[in-house]
């Protein structure tokens, strides 16, 4: 399975023509992409239109949608900031550490467009879609 973060799902719904965008395209049609429930916050927090929230909530909860945050994935991801930070990497955001703390314990891949996650990819054993 494919985690699919909202730097990639955010584009898509901007109609942005990136890498990311048309891999992520090409493979909706043939499943093996999902996301998590915190993507799916970050995700729907962005729409303004009730009309588009809507739609963009339908279209996303039929995709696997995977809850992340049991209290041994937090302090992991917790510990994994602390290893990043003390190899003098900062990660900017709680969610991501959860994300990829995530994808690294269920041997999920993830597409992203978001520098926050290449630590976890170069030190910590995130794999990583490249498109």
């Amino acid at each position: 399975m494919v985690i699919v973060d909202s730097s990639v799902w955010i584009d898509a719904f901007n109609g942005k023509a990136t890498p990311h965008t048309r891999w992520l395209r090409a493979r909706l049609a043939g499943g093996g992409v999902g996301l998590t429930s915190l993507i799916l916050c970050e995700v729907l927090r962005g729409f303004r239109s009730d009309r588009h929230f809507r739609q963009t909530q339908r279209r996303l909860l039929a995709l696997p949608v995977f809850e992340e945050v049991p209290a041994g994935l937090a302090v992991q991801a917790a510990e994994n900031f602390r290893v990043l930070q003390r190899r003098g990497i900062t990660v900017r955001k709680t969610v991501d550490c959860l994300i990829a703390t995530f994808c690294i314990q269920e041997g999920h891949e993830l597409l992203h467009r978001d520098n926050d996650f290449q630590g976890f990819e170069n030190f910590l054993g995130l794999q990583v879609v490249h498109p």
